[in-house]
């Protein structure tokens, strides 16, 4: 295991090793330990320690959050997540997309300590936004290993560049660039994300 801090100046990585990988458990309590940080873990058990968000970037992710948990709540098969909650995925990493969205049929099957820890599954759909400091290629790179571990789809928003990336299961992701809305489909078909006041914030 390595614990890795982002340097927001350097883009690049501070590399600590430490002696042994930390359990599922463990991981938790370390980040209880930790709640001024947002902490992920890689599935070769590396921790990533990343820096807080901007206002600009904040603002985007709060509307995204708001609109996905209202229609949620209308639709009513599911739970949505924000940026907060972390997922305990198949192969082993930690990982927190910006927003997220679980069949509740899925959630029923946790128990309750399990749904007041971190969450022992992969959402159907998630949701990344870039921020400022965010390479597009490691983004990518977690979009895939969210769709490896069984997301059933899964939209990347480049907000600087207002584009939209679109990943499904086995396929490559379909790029769209500016598009005002996206459509959700399959375990969210129904939802609408407007686009407006994530590519042009009002602040």
């Amino acid at each position: 295991m390595q614990l890795v801090l982002d340097d927001v100046e350097l883009e690049s990585p501070i590399v600590i090793p430490p002696q042994s990988r930390m359990t599922d458990e463990q991981f938790y309590e370390f980040c209880q330990r930790n709640a001024d940080f947002r902490i992920e873990r890689t599935a070769n058990g590396e921790i990533v320690i990343m820096p807080p968000t901007g206002g600009e970037t904040g603002y985007r992710n709060s509307d995204l959050t708001a609109q996905l948990r209202n229609w949620a709540k209308k639709d009513g098969r599911g739970g949505s997540f924000d940026s907060n909650t972390e997922f305990i995925l198949p192969s082993g990493a930690a990982r927190s997309p910006d927003a997220s969205w679980v069949e509740r049929s899925r959630l029923a099957r946790l128990s309750k300590q399990q749904k007041r820890q971190f969450l022992p599954l992969c959402p159907d759909f998630v949701v990344e936004l870039t921020s400022p400091t965010d390479r597009l290629p490691q983004v990518q790179a977690k979009m895939h290993e969210w769709m490896e571990n069984g997301a059933q789809l899964g939209w990347l928003l480049d907000a600087d560049n207002r584009t939209a990336y679109i990943y499904r299961p086995g396929c490559e992701p379909e790029k769209v660039a500016g598009p005002e809305r996206l459509a959700g489909e399959g375990p969210v078909a129904g939802f609408v994300l407007e686009l407006a006041d994530i590519w042009h914030p009002d602040l």
